[in-house]
Protein backbone atom coordinates (compact mmCIF):
# COMPACT_ATOMS: atom_id res chain seq x y z
CA UNK A 1 0.00 0.00 0.00
CA UNK A 2 1.22 3.61 -0.89
CA UNK A 3 2.19 6.24 1.50
CA UNK A 4 4.22 8.84 2.19
CA UNK A 5 7.19 6.50 3.16
CA UNK A 6 7.08 4.35 0.59
CA UNK A 7 6.65 6.96 -1.91
CA UNK A 8 9.69 8.81 -0.55
CA UNK A 9 11.75 5.57 -0.78
CA UNK A 10 11.10 4.67 -4.18
CA UNK A 11 11.64 8.65 -5.18
CA UNK A 12 15.13 8.68 -3.37
CA UNK A 13 16.00 5.40 -5.06
CA UNK A 14 15.27 6.85 -8.69
CA UNK A 15 17.35 10.23 -7.89
CA UNK A 16 20.17 7.49 -6.73
CA UNK A 17 19.84 5.45 -9.53
CA UNK A 18 19.77 8.36 -11.81
CA UNK A 19 23.28 9.00 -11.36
CA UNK A 20 25.33 8.49 -14.99
CA UNK A 21 28.69 7.17 -12.88
CA UNK A 22 29.48 5.18 -16.47
CA UNK A 23 29.11 8.65 -18.00
CA UNK A 24 31.11 10.04 -15.17
CA UNK A 25 33.78 7.73 -14.68
CA UNK A 26 34.39 8.07 -18.82
CA UNK A 27 34.39 11.60 -18.79
CA UNK A 28 37.11 11.68 -16.56
CA UNK A 29 39.15 9.39 -19.51
CA UNK A 30 38.32 12.33 -22.21
CA UNK A 31 35.69 9.35 -23.98
CA UNK A 32 31.60 9.85 -24.34
CA UNK A 33 30.53 6.09 -23.52
CA UNK A 34 27.76 6.90 -25.93
CA UNK A 35 29.74 6.93 -28.20
CA UNK A 36 32.21 4.15 -28.08
CA UNK A 37 31.38 0.40 -27.84
CA UNK A 38 27.86 -0.28 -27.41
CA UNK A 39 26.96 2.96 -26.75
CA UNK A 40 25.83 1.86 -23.34
CA UNK A 41 26.69 3.57 -19.96
CA UNK A 42 26.96 0.33 -18.09
CA UNK A 43 29.98 -1.31 -16.85
CA UNK A 44 30.41 -3.65 -19.31
CA UNK A 45 30.79 -1.24 -21.69
CA UNK A 46 33.33 0.74 -19.83
CA UNK A 47 35.08 -1.58 -19.22
CA UNK A 48 35.50 -3.09 -23.08
CA UNK A 49 35.92 0.68 -24.53
CA UNK A 50 38.50 1.71 -21.39
CA UNK A 51 39.62 -0.95 -19.46
CA UNK A 52 39.23 -2.89 -15.97
CA UNK A 53 40.05 -0.24 -13.25
CA UNK A 54 37.31 2.14 -14.74
CA UNK A 55 34.62 -0.84 -15.57
CA UNK A 56 34.96 -2.17 -12.33
CA UNK A 57 34.69 0.99 -10.44
CA UNK A 58 31.94 1.48 -12.96
CA UNK A 59 30.47 -1.55 -11.46
CA UNK A 60 31.03 -0.71 -7.72
CA UNK A 61 29.92 2.44 -8.17
CA UNK A 62 26.33 1.48 -9.32
CA UNK A 63 26.08 -1.52 -7.19
CA UNK A 64 26.41 0.98 -3.97
CA UNK A 65 23.94 3.14 -5.25
CA UNK A 66 21.52 0.18 -5.56
CA UNK A 67 22.51 -0.79 -2.02
CA UNK A 68 22.41 2.68 -0.54
CA UNK A 69 18.60 3.12 -2.33
CA UNK A 70 17.51 0.21 0.01
CA UNK A 71 18.96 1.32 3.06
CA UNK A 72 19.26 4.57 3.80
CA UNK A 73 15.95 4.98 5.46
CA UNK A 74 17.45 2.97 8.05
CA UNK A 75 19.60 5.25 9.16
CA UNK A 76 18.38 7.38 12.61
CA UNK A 77 18.77 10.87 11.48
CA UNK A 78 15.95 10.02 8.83
CA UNK A 79 13.22 9.28 11.61
CA UNK A 80 11.59 6.75 9.01
CA UNK A 81 9.95 3.66 10.67
CA UNK A 82 12.82 1.27 10.30
CA UNK A 83 10.88 -1.47 8.13
CA UNK A 84 12.64 -3.13 6.30
CA UNK A 85 10.26 -4.13 3.54
CA UNK A 86 10.59 -0.63 2.31
CA UNK A 87 13.46 -1.28 0.60
CA UNK A 88 11.30 -2.86 -1.82
CA UNK A 89 10.10 0.03 -2.94
CA UNK A 90 13.83 1.82 -3.23
CA UNK A 91 15.11 -1.26 -5.57
CA UNK A 92 12.38 -0.78 -8.55
CA UNK A 93 13.22 2.98 -8.32
CA UNK A 94 16.65 3.10 -7.87
CA UNK A 95 16.34 0.42 -11.20
CA UNK A 96 14.30 2.92 -12.96
CA UNK A 97 16.96 5.23 -12.41
CA UNK A 98 19.74 3.73 -13.95
CA UNK A 99 17.56 2.62 -16.72
CA UNK A 100 15.89 6.04 -17.57
CA UNK A 101 18.59 8.97 -15.39
CA UNK A 102 16.87 11.93 -15.35
CA UNK A 103 20.61 13.56 -15.19
CA UNK A 104 21.74 12.12 -18.16
CA UNK A 105 18.57 12.86 -20.28
CA UNK A 106 17.53 9.49 -19.80
CA UNK A 107 19.69 7.40 -21.44
CA UNK A 108 21.15 4.51 -18.68
CA UNK A 109 22.50 1.40 -18.51
CA UNK A 110 20.65 -2.27 -17.78
CA UNK A 111 20.56 -2.21 -14.32
CA UNK A 112 21.98 -5.46 -13.37
CA UNK A 113 24.75 -3.98 -10.95
CA UNK A 114 22.08 -1.64 -9.40
CA UNK A 115 19.64 -4.34 -9.19
CA UNK A 116 21.90 -6.63 -7.39
CA UNK A 117 23.69 -3.48 -5.01
CA UNK A 118 19.47 -3.20 -3.94
CA UNK A 119 18.83 -7.11 -3.46
CA UNK A 120 22.08 -7.29 -0.79
CA UNK A 121 19.79 -5.10 0.91
CA UNK A 122 16.32 -7.03 0.62
CA UNK A 123 17.11 -10.60 -0.65
CA UNK A 124 20.62 -11.14 0.41
CA UNK A 125 20.25 -14.83 -0.03
CA UNK A 126 18.77 -15.09 -3.80
CA UNK A 127 21.55 -12.31 -4.54
CA UNK A 128 24.12 -15.53 -3.65
CA UNK A 129 22.18 -17.88 -5.74
CA UNK A 130 21.92 -15.27 -8.82
CA UNK A 131 25.50 -14.61 -8.39
CA UNK A 132 26.90 -17.75 -8.24
CA UNK A 133 23.86 -18.34 -11.39
CA UNK A 134 25.65 -15.54 -13.29
CA UNK A 135 29.21 -17.03 -12.44
CA UNK A 136 28.47 -20.46 -13.79
CA UNK A 137 26.63 -18.80 -17.37
CA UNK A 138 29.10 -16.57 -17.62
CA UNK A 139 32.39 -18.66 -17.14
CA UNK A 140 30.91 -21.43 -19.17
CA UNK A 141 29.58 -19.01 -22.32
CA UNK A 142 31.48 -15.79 -21.99
CA UNK A 143 27.87 -14.14 -23.07
CA UNK A 144 27.59 -10.76 -20.06
CA UNK A 145 24.03 -10.77 -21.64
CA UNK A 146 23.09 -14.38 -20.98
CA UNK A 147 24.14 -14.79 -17.41
CA UNK A 148 22.03 -11.20 -16.72
CA UNK A 149 19.20 -13.08 -18.18
CA UNK A 150 20.45 -16.31 -16.40
CA UNK A 151 21.04 -13.93 -12.94
CA UNK A 152 17.34 -12.65 -13.70
CA UNK A 153 15.82 -15.74 -13.99
CA UNK A 154 16.83 -17.56 -10.85
CA UNK A 155 15.80 -14.49 -8.45
CA UNK A 156 11.95 -15.15 -8.45
CA UNK A 157 12.80 -18.91 -8.77
CA UNK A 158 15.03 -18.15 -5.19
CA UNK A 159 11.91 -16.28 -4.10
CA UNK A 160 9.31 -18.70 -4.75
CA UNK A 161 11.29 -21.46 -2.65
CA UNK A 162 11.83 -18.85 -0.05
CA UNK A 163 7.87 -17.71 0.04
CA UNK A 164 6.93 -22.04 0.28
CA UNK A 165 9.42 -23.00 3.25
CA UNK A 166 9.73 -20.17 5.48
CA UNK A 167 7.49 -17.77 6.88
CA UNK A 168 9.56 -14.45 6.91
CA UNK A 169 7.35 -11.15 6.82
CA UNK A 170 7.11 -9.78 3.04
CA UNK A 171 7.63 -12.76 1.37
CA UNK A 172 5.07 -12.27 -1.38
CA UNK A 173 5.95 -8.84 -1.92
CA UNK A 174 9.44 -9.97 -2.62
CA UNK A 175 8.17 -13.04 -5.02
CA UNK A 176 6.64 -9.51 -7.03
CA UNK A 177 9.71 -7.67 -6.75
CA UNK A 178 11.99 -11.11 -8.21
CA UNK A 179 9.67 -11.39 -11.05
CA UNK A 180 9.08 -7.25 -11.68
CA UNK A 181 13.40 -7.50 -11.89
CA UNK A 182 13.44 -10.12 -13.92
CA UNK A 183 11.13 -8.86 -16.45
CA UNK A 184 13.10 -5.37 -16.38
CA UNK A 185 16.39 -7.49 -16.89
CA UNK A 186 14.92 -9.60 -20.12
CA UNK A 187 13.49 -6.49 -21.69
CA UNK A 188 16.26 -4.74 -21.37
CA UNK A 189 18.70 -7.15 -22.98
CA UNK A 190 15.96 -8.31 -26.27
CA UNK A 191 19.01 -6.95 -28.21
CA UNK A 192 21.45 -8.76 -26.28
CA UNK A 193 18.62 -11.85 -27.28
CA UNK A 194 17.87 -10.79 -31.21
CA UNK A 195 22.14 -10.87 -31.41
CA UNK A 196 22.46 -14.75 -28.98
CA UNK A 197 20.14 -15.82 -31.64
CA UNK A 198 21.79 -14.61 -34.57
CA UNK A 199 25.27 -15.42 -33.33
CA UNK A 200 26.55 -11.98 -33.40
CA UNK A 201 26.28 -11.07 -29.58
CA UNK A 202 30.12 -9.85 -28.55
CA UNK A 203 31.69 -12.40 -25.98
CA UNK A 204 34.26 -11.56 -23.58
CA UNK A 205 37.44 -13.34 -24.73
CA UNK A 206 41.11 -14.51 -22.65
CA UNK A 207 43.38 -12.49 -24.30
CA UNK A 208 47.16 -14.52 -24.66
CA UNK A 209 49.67 -12.94 -23.39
Amino acid sequence: MLSVETVGVGLVGYLLGSIPFGVLIAKKYGIDIFSVGSGNPGATNVLRSIGKPAGYLVFFLDFSKGLLATTWFLIPVFSFSGDLSLGLWGLPGAVLGHTYPIFSRFRGGKGVATAMGGLLGVMAGCLIIGLVTWAIIFFATRYVALASIGFGISLPVCALVNYWTTDLPGGAGRVVLALVIMGWIIWRHRSNITRLRQGTENRFQKKNK
